[in-house]
């Protein structure tokens, strides 16, 4: 049996949150099978807290390079990944995307020809990279509804966010390229389901199959981990339910201290399991999870989120607000807090770390 908090450290463990690891980025995005990126700069954050000497530069030159992007994937959000990871996790994805688009918006879509539409958005955003109201105006030319079918497009296509959007520092409305356009390449053809099961339990286990599912957005995996059988070991969790990990995955004994950490909005950390017992309470998720979708980013004590945080720039000014939830050590936030501001904004004038709420 697998209590809470040796959940919590095998989860921080094989997040790199234990410890910074010395890795290339790309390497890092790999293992965490992507970071979720609703938002161009929470990626940057959540490779800083994870990695020794990491560069917000080395992260925008894989993106120019080519070499990482952010598509939309697993649960039908944006993701940063590696190139070779898109192209072989979207196909998976693609039936997960159908199902949104024939449930969602009223199933309005069901008995439209989205055929000739896809075709026509699919050479329009080869051309060259198109904002979403440049794909409108087309459509409308053709079709009516266009809004409708411009969001329809961007679920039937792999499309790829172009930088600079997605670049530190940098502005830009999201303009969109097919992946294919992107990579230069076609898709994966034969992509594998059960490799991406058993990379999500390496990045997120031991973990139940509904866990999985939660992840990913697709379902009946039940039937893949039972494929995998004498791949997986399995335990229990303290409400009974079965779950299933690597055997050679890490898994530190409870007492392991975790340090402070700051967990950027949208990190895949707090969105990864049916069951987020693990890493965040109820009642505090009620106050990170808002209502309009937005995950705020977190700050973790002893593994455990203990509070919000929102990073300001004001001309040459940086200051970086923690809200916690709970008691706190503030010497700590307030050095790992410094660190991230000097990572982020190296040319300010000033940076303040200011701590309120629950304590220190």
């Amino acid at each position: 049996m697998l209590g809470r908090r040796a959940l919590n450290r095998a989860l921080l463990a094989r997040q790199m949150l234990l410890r910074r690891h010395r890795l290339p980025a790309l390497e890092a995005i790999e293992r965490l099978v992507g970071l979720q990126s609703q938002a161009p700069n929470p990626p940057y954050v959540g490779l800083w807290s994870r990695l020794e000497d990491f560069a917000f530069g080395e992260l925008a030159e894989l993106t120019t390079e080519r070499r990482a992007l952010r598509t939309v994937l697993m649960r039908g959000t944006l993701h940063l990944v590696s190139a070779r990871d898109a192209a072989a996790i979207r196909p998976l994805i693609q039936p997960v995307l159908d199902r949104y688009l024939l449930s969602g918006r009223g199933g309005a879509i069901k008995n439209v020809d989205l055929e000739p539409v896809q075709d026509a958005a699919r050479r329009f955003l080869e051309e060259e990279p198109r904002t979403d109201k440049e794909l409108r105006a087309m459509l409308a030319e053709r079709w009516p509804d266009p809004e409708l079918l411009a969001w329809a497009v961007r679920l039937r296509l792999p499309l790829v966010q172009v930088p600079p959007r997605g670049i530190w520092g940098a502005s830009g409305i999201a303009r969109h390229t097919t992946l294919e356009t992107w990579l230069g390449r076609p898709l994966d053809a034969e992509p594998s389901v059960d490799g991406l099961v058993l990379r999500y339990l390496a990045a997120f286990g031991p973990a139940t199959v509904q866990d999985a599912q939660h992840w990913s957005g697709l379902t009946r995996l039940g039937e893949v981990v039972e494929r995998l059988g004498a791949e997986l070991v399995t335990f229990r969790d303290e409400n009974g339910r079965t779950l299933y990990d690597l055997p050679g995955a890490p898994r530190p004994d409870p007492s392991v201290p975790a340090p402070v950490r700051y967990v950027p909005d949208f990190d895949n950390l707090l969105l990864s399991h049916a069951d987020r017992a693990r890493i965040i309470t109820a009642e505090h998720r009620a106050r990170v999870f808002t209502v309009n979708g937005i995950i705020r980013a977190t700050v973790l004590v002893d593994g455990f989120v203990h509070g919000m945080w929102k990073m300001e720039r004001k001309r040459r000014a940086v200051t970086l607000r923690v809200d916690l939830f709970a008691p706190a050590p503030e010497a700590e936030l307030v050095e790992e807090g410094e660190r991230l501001m000097a990572a982020a904004h190296p040319d300010a004038d000033s940076r303040e770390v200011v701590v309120s709420g629950g304590g220190s």
